[in-house]
């Protein structure tokens, strides 16, 4: 999300304390895990694991995209961008991204005076975008991309979306997950998404894979694996390693946000605001 000055020192002591209680519990996870020998999600402790990935191919990505949105859809990998205050050259739209310049063909755009583009999610026929906060949502026709209507919600923010093929998923940069009728754009439930017991924070852009909510974490270079049966986070991909790559070609690149799932070839792709790159990285996802 934006990182807005007046409220960053809260937000990094809590994310502070957040990573160093992660830290602690990934290395209890790793250890354990190790001497179990088990593949599993949580060991006998019911402790969070650590989930390994390898990077299979990297592609180049527009650096100038304050990325809000990722996802796979027909085949193409689209992206949505949002418009901070503090970068005046970045703009809220949305489109195909080109995987050999990591360019975005734009397909719809907002007034960055008026809204600040978020996740985006294709249902049906068709295409929802989330604004910042100003608790309005687009609608536009899937193939055409021509804006076909407005929502609001209740959220304070929006930040997120995907689906699990019934209901459109939404996150709003709290602990919580928000369920909407595809139909309606209305909430039907709502889940709190929990890190050992306590609330997990700031979760930010989105995607289902294979029953299980994987949800970046903002500031963070987490990506957390969620269970939507009970809300548990019950793994975490650290990609800090790739954030630091990403910086050595562009200082300005900030958190990891941006997971799209390829359904048809099983590819995973994952990239951050201001990346240089998208990689394509593989890990244990199934069901």
């Amino acid at each position: 999300m934006i990182n807005l000055t007046g409220i960053k020192g809260i937000i990094m002591t809590r994310i502070f304390i957040f990573k160093i209680f992660a830290l602690i519990v990934l290395i209890s996870g790793c250890s354990d895990n190790k001497k179990s020998g088990k593949p599993s999600h949580l060991n006998s402790a019911g402790q969070i694991e650590a989930i390994n990935y390898s990077v299979i191919k990297t592609w180049p990505h527009d650096r100038g995209s304050y990325t809000e949105g990722f996802l796979f859809h027909d085949n193409q990998l689209f992206e949505s961008t949002g418009s901070p205050e503090n970068y005046p050259d970045t703009r809220s739209l949305f489109g195909i991204v080109d995987l050999k310049t990591g360019k975005i063909e734009v397909k719809a755009e907002l007034d960055r005076n008026k809204y600040f583009g978020e996740g985006i999610v294709f249902f049906g026929d068709k295409l929802i975008q989330l604004t910042y906060q100003t608790q309005t949502g687009f609608i536009y026709d899937a193939k055409t991309f021509k804006q076909t209507g407005t929502f609001t919600y209740a959220n304070k923010e929006g930040w997120g979306l995907t689906t699990d093929g019934k209901f459109i998923i939404m996150s709003d940069g709290t602990s919580t997950i928000t369920y909407l009728d595809p139909g309606s754009l209305k909430p039907i439930k709502k889940f709190e998404v929990t890190f050992n017991g306590s609330p997990a924070l700031y979760i930010n852009e989105l995607e289902f894979i294979n029953g299980y909510i994987y949800a970046n974490i903002w500031t963070t270079s987490n990506i957390a694996k969620i269970d939507p049966g009970n809300g548990k986070v019950t793994g975490i991909i650290d990609l800090s390693k790739l954030l630091s790559e990403a910086k050595k070609e562009n200082p300005e690149s900030e958190a990891t946000n941006g997971i799209a799932y390829d359904r048809t070839t099983d590819r995973i792709f994952v990239t951050g605001k201001f990346w240089p790159y998208i990689y394509q990285i593989k890990f244990p996802h199934s069901q």
